[in-house]
């Protein structure tokens, strides 16, 4: 369904997709889903989806032509929410009006509400349980390990070869799919992604190993570099910032050597100076 919406003074206002399903208790009436897409949690999306509501019947009203004595399609609003942060948003448009319980005025206040699907509240093994598409995606988009990653598009083309005829739908998966490569802690944004999912799988299966060990690597120097920081800070005071990128600079190795110097240093030449740059 078109998801342009003007008002009476024509500024745009779009939603971002609305489907309408057929059903089948009367041949003339349709539910309507408009899905608000959401990265981020916003505190006013009540407010949002009351516009988007009123735009959308208003939209059906004059392309439908109804008239008097006619009725509006029924809505369902979801608002689908992949942010790491649990939405903690209110759902219901009452819990933004400041009204105390029990006020007369409480009858005439719109009365909006959305269904809430936030895909990082759902616990990893109730997915993993799931034979579906939608916990698939929902897997996909929380995944942050490379062998993660390869085992869901093992399951995408499994799923995928049990349910043909949907290719389509297999070149979105396939995009779901890069960005989740792509978002493998920015290593995946060095090196180009296929645009084939067994060539992606391919691809992450070879450097999975290799980047889950430079990962690791890189964990272990920095958690020496804020050990010595700390400790240099203990014995000596306040760094320069010359010297606090010099630690945070340096790789394992040269961490280990500053950290033996420094048990007999008397002055920080003692740790850095002793060695070459």
């Amino acid at each position: 369904v078109n998801v342009k919406f003007y008002a009476r003074r024509g500024r745009r206002r779009e939603g971002d997709i609305i489907w309408r399903l057929p059903v089948h208790d009367g041949p003339d009436v349709y539910l309507y889903f408009l899905f608000e897409f959401q990265s981020t949690i916003d505190w006013w999306m009540a407010t949002r989806i009351q516009v988007y509501t009123g735009l959308l019947w208003q939209y059906i009203i004059r392309e439908k032509k109804l008239k008097v004595g006619d009725r509006l399609p029924p809505l369902l609003p979801i608002v689908l929410y992949n942010g790491n942060q649990r939405w903690n948003a209110p759902t219901d448009l009452a819990e933004l009006v400041a009204l105390p319980p029990g006020s007369p005025l409480w009858p005439w206040q719109p009365q909006v509400r959305y269904y809430l699907l936030d895909e990082g509240a759902f616990p990893g093994e109730d997915l993993a349980r799931r034979d579906s598409l939608a916990a698939l995606l929902f897997r996909l988009e929380h995944c942050e390990e490379p062998e993660e990653l390869v085992g869901l598009i093992d399951k995408v083309i499994g799923w995928f070869r049990a349910h043909p005829g949907f290719g389509e739908l297999m070149k979105l998966f396939t995009e779901v799919v890069q960005q989740a490569a792509h978002g493998m802690k920015n290593e995946g944004a060095t090196v180009p992604i296929p645009d084939d999912l067994l060539e992606v799988r391919s691809m992450l299966a070879m450097r999975a190993q290799e980047w889950t060990r430079r990962w690791k690597a890189e964990g272990e120097a920095k958690g020496k570099a804020d050990m010595l920081f700390r400790q240099l800070h203990r014995r000596f005071g306040s760094l320069s910032v010359e010297i606090e990128q010099r630690i945070h600079a340096a790789d394992s190795s040269r961490l280990d050597e500053w950290m033996d110097r420094l048990m007999d240093a008397r002055s920080l030449e003692d740790v850095f100076d002793a060695q070459p740059h």
